[in-house]
C-alpha cells in the first residue's frame, strides 16, 4: 500500500513541477520574442516609444529585461526578484501604450497585461519550483 502512494506522490510530484516549468516558458514566450522583436525593429519601436511619450533611449533596458528576464524565469534564476520585476514593468507598459479603454482591443489588452502580472506575481509568491536554479542552489 505504501509503495502506491509513494508512487503516486512522486508522478503527482513530477506532474506538478513540470507544470510549473512548462508554465513558467509558456509565461514568458511573449516577453523573449518580443523583446527579440525589438532588436530586429530598434528604429521603428524607438519611433513607437516616442509616439508614446516614452523616451526611445529607454529601449536597451526594455530588451534587456524582456530577454535576459525571459531567460531567468525560464531557467528558474533568482525567480522572485526577476518575477517583480517583470510584473511591474507589464503592468506599467499596460496602463502606458494599452489605456484607451473606450477602444475594445485597447481594453482587451490592457487586460491581458493584467493578467500576465497577476502570473508573475504568484512566482514572487510561490517562486519558480522544483526544475529551477533557484531549487538547485536552496539544497
Amino acid at each position: 500500500m505504501s509503495t502506491i502512494v509513494s508512487t503516486t506522490s512522486t508522478t503527482s510530484s513530477f506532474a506538478r513541477n513540470g507544470a510549473e516549468f512548462v508554465g513558467r516558458v509558456l509565461l514568458v514566450v511573449l516577453f523573449l520574442m518580443s523583446g527579440l522583436g525589438k532588436i530586429n525593429a530598434y528604429d521603428a519601436t524607438t519611433g513607437y516609444m516616442a509616439s508614446m511619450g516614452v523616451p526611445g533611449v529607454a529601449l536597451p533596458a526594455v530588451i534587456a529585461l524582456e530577454v535576459l528576464g525571459a531567460v531567468a524565469i525560464i531557467l528558474g534564476f533568482k525567480t522572485r526578484i526577476v518575477a517583480a520585476l517583470l510584473a511591474g514593468f507589464t503592468l506599467v507598459t499596460g496602463l502606458v501604450f494599452h489605456n484607451n479603454f473606450a477602444d475594445q482591443m485597447q481594453m482587451i489588452m490592457f487586460l491581458k497585461n493584467v493578467s500576465i502580472t497577476g502570473a508573475f506575481l504568484m512566482l514572487v509568491a510561490n517562486g519558480a519550483g522544483a526544475f529551477s536554479i533557484d531549487a538547485k542552489s536552496a539544497k
